[in-house]
């Protein structure tokens, strides 16, 4: 079977601290050939990275400050993360961008670190990984004026309308597609839209341990999603695209291997 690549895996969250090399190795036998780690914070990132050095040339790490951490931004996370982002295994910065839907930290907070962000990617030369949560035209207005000059980036896990879809389209940017799609209700509007990204745009991910895909036969006892999924999130984007599964393994394995340079 064509092999698959987990653009975005939650892989230090606690959820997994008790059998991370279960989780990996199943991912494994579900055909997985690579996966990213989202780095949220200093302290996720640093995690992250960690893994990384145990599983090189399959583990790969994002490093970046979530919109919803933004407060904890200073001139020296700025600094660590700038640092971080040296790893070999580091292959773009984020989790970052905006989310106005909760508020964790405030808009303004958000903006700054969000700007302080974009300019290491460009100095870095590493592409973004995006978080939007009902802000798209306020991100969309803070990036426009780097799209030039970014390496590329990726609005991660995207749940939004057709509006915000080509909106970072026009950015030239790629597009994540989580088992969100799998949901019989929140779903829909996406389960329609995904038939809209350019094949050459799409990456797919499952966000573990969050959007556990809802139609799934055998759900796990706790609820917890993990990468070895991803073949049902392919399998399903597959039949709304109307193209076999082995032909959009391909396509996104080579878009994520264009765009994180693996």
């Amino acid at each position: 079977m064509t092999e698959l690549i987990d653009i975005g895996v939650n892989l230090t969250d606690k959820r997994f601290q008790h059998d991370i090399d279960d989780v990996i190795n199943r991912a494994k036998a579900s055909h997985i050939s690579a996966m990213l780690i989202t780095g949220t914070s200093l302290a996720s990132s640093r995690q992250a990275i960690a893994l990384c050095q145990q599983h090189p040339g399959f583990l790969f790490a994002t490093t970046g400050v979530h919109p919803h951490d933004a407060s904890s931004m200073t001139d020296i996370v700025m600094e660590d993360l700038a640092s971080l982002s040296k790893q070999s295994c580091i292959v773009a910065i984020g989790e970052t961008g905006l989310d106005f839907n909760r508020n964790f930290s405030t808009p303004e907070e958000q903006i700054i670190a969000f700007e302080q962000q974009i300019e290491l990617a460009k100095s870095t030369r590493l592409p973004l990984f995006l978080h939007e949560r009902d802000a798209t035209e306020k991100q969309v207005q803070l990036l426009k004026p780097h799209s030039q000059q970014l390496k590329g980036a990726v609005l991660h896990c995207f749940t939004g309308d057709k509006n915000a879809l080509f909106n970072y389209l026009d950015l030239g940017f790629y597009i994540g597609i989580t088992g969100w799609i799998c949901d019989e209700r929140r779903g829909l509007p996406l389960k329609s839209l995904v038939k809209e990204i350019p094949p050459e745009r799409l990456l797919l991910e499952t966000d573990a341990p969050y959007l556990l895909p809802r139609d799934l036969a055998i759900k796990p006892k706790k609820g917890r999603n993990e990468p070895a999924f991803l073949q049902h999130i392919a399998m399903t984007i597959a039949r709304l695209r109307d193209i076999t599964f082995e032909e959009l393994s391909m396509q996104t394995t080579e878009n994520t291997r264009r765009l994180f340079n693996i």
